[in-house]
């Protein structure tokens, strides 16, 4: 068996553990980053580096059972990894925590066995899937994990939960493989898209990203006897205040470009983040008037499949990375 690495990631350095573990194969494309549409082709393999700054380790925020905003994914929830920076810096994101710089107390930084051996207590407790929260700029870690978990009995079923800015390219790699794809759409308009997250090209990435996953999976989902999704697409939408012709684009290219039974989980839950509490757009919460507007779209384009939240979720979606589960207090 070849000699692969196992590899910690400082702040100021790399740290290799040689291992017999193919597993870890796909994180030789480090040395030449274009995992992600950035395309940087840094060497995260010198330590953190291209625009998410981000090593060729394995760094965490949390990982954590989590039952999420979509109920299909049954009473033991999820083993969400939440892995640390983003290929986006949405100045909004409710991750600003690990997403956005994160504290080293907050960063945790593991081996390749560390981390996958946290996964498999939190699935000793009865979780089935393995969510990969996102990992559009960790993509060969990603892969490393989903190539050594599967070997185990019972094989968990992976979610990758993405921010929708992926290549088309990669998506196909993992067909066969990643079992439920669970991407935002945030953005159809390049000025919105810049503004908010320094990418113009979000929505045509997106799109492209989604018909691949819309190809592999098709609009149904497929569930288990107790009702529990074992594959399929969820694409998810989070309405932003003062946005709503943004949301109802999002809603019209699901229902004409790939098809009006793609489930969709509309999402009220926005709530301004410290950075943006005085921004003139993002300052505020949506209003009830905004969201009706989005939702009697939804309605009038005939999408029956999903979910849509109160808009008292608002309240109930704040993570706090600093504790020992985000979402728990």
């Amino acid at each position: 068996m070849a000699l692969s690495a196992c590899i910690r990631s400082t702040a100021n350095h790399t740290v290799i553990f040689y291992c017999t573990m193919s597993a870890l194969s796909p994180l030789n494309r480090l040395a030449a980053c274009r995992e992600c549409p950035r395309g940087c082709g840094a060497n995260r393999f010198k330590g953190p580096a291209g625009f998410c700054g981000t090593g060729a380790g394995f760094s965490v925020g949390a990982v954590c059972r989590h039952r999420g905003e979509e109920p299909v994914f049954g009473e033991h929830g999820v083993c969400n990894v939440f892995f640390t920076l983003c290929n986006l810096q949405c100045r909004y994101c409710q991750n600003f925590q690990i997403s956005h710089k994160p504290r080293p107390e907050i960063a945790h930084e593991l081996t390749f066995q560390e981390l996958a051996e946290k996964i498999r207590r939190i699935l000793a407790e009865g979780s089935r899937h393995v969510g990969f929260v996102s990992p559009s700029h960790v993509f060969p870690q990603m892969e490393a994990l989903m190539e050594e978990l599967s070997r185990d009995h019972p094989e968990p079923l992976f979610v990758m939960n993405t921010n929708g800015y992926d290549l088309a390219a990669q998506i196909r790699r993992l067909e066969g493989r990643m079992q439920v794809y669970l991407p935002d759409l945030k953005y159809m308009d390049q000025d919105l898209a810049n503004r908010f997250s320094g990418c113009p090209d979000y929505p045509a990435v997106a799109q492209a990203a989604l018909r691949e996953m819309f190809r592999q999976k098709g609009p149904h989902l497929v569930l288990d006897s107790r009702g529990v999704l074992r594959s399929g697409l969820i694409i998810r939408h989070l309405v932003l205040p003062g946005q709503v012709e943004n949301s109802k684009a999002a809603l019209r290219f699901i229902a004409r470009e790939l098809s009006p039974e793609v489930t969709v989980s509309l999402m009220a839950q926005y709530a301004p983040i410290p950075a943006v509490a005085g921004d003139p757009e993002l300052g505020r919460r949506l209003s009830p008037a905004e969201y009706e507007e989005v939702l009697e779209e939804l309605d009038r384009l005939g999408m029956e499949n999903g979910w849509v939240q109160d808009l008292e979720s608002q309240d109930h979606y704040c993570p706090d990375f600093a504790r020992s589960h985000p979402f728990e207090k």
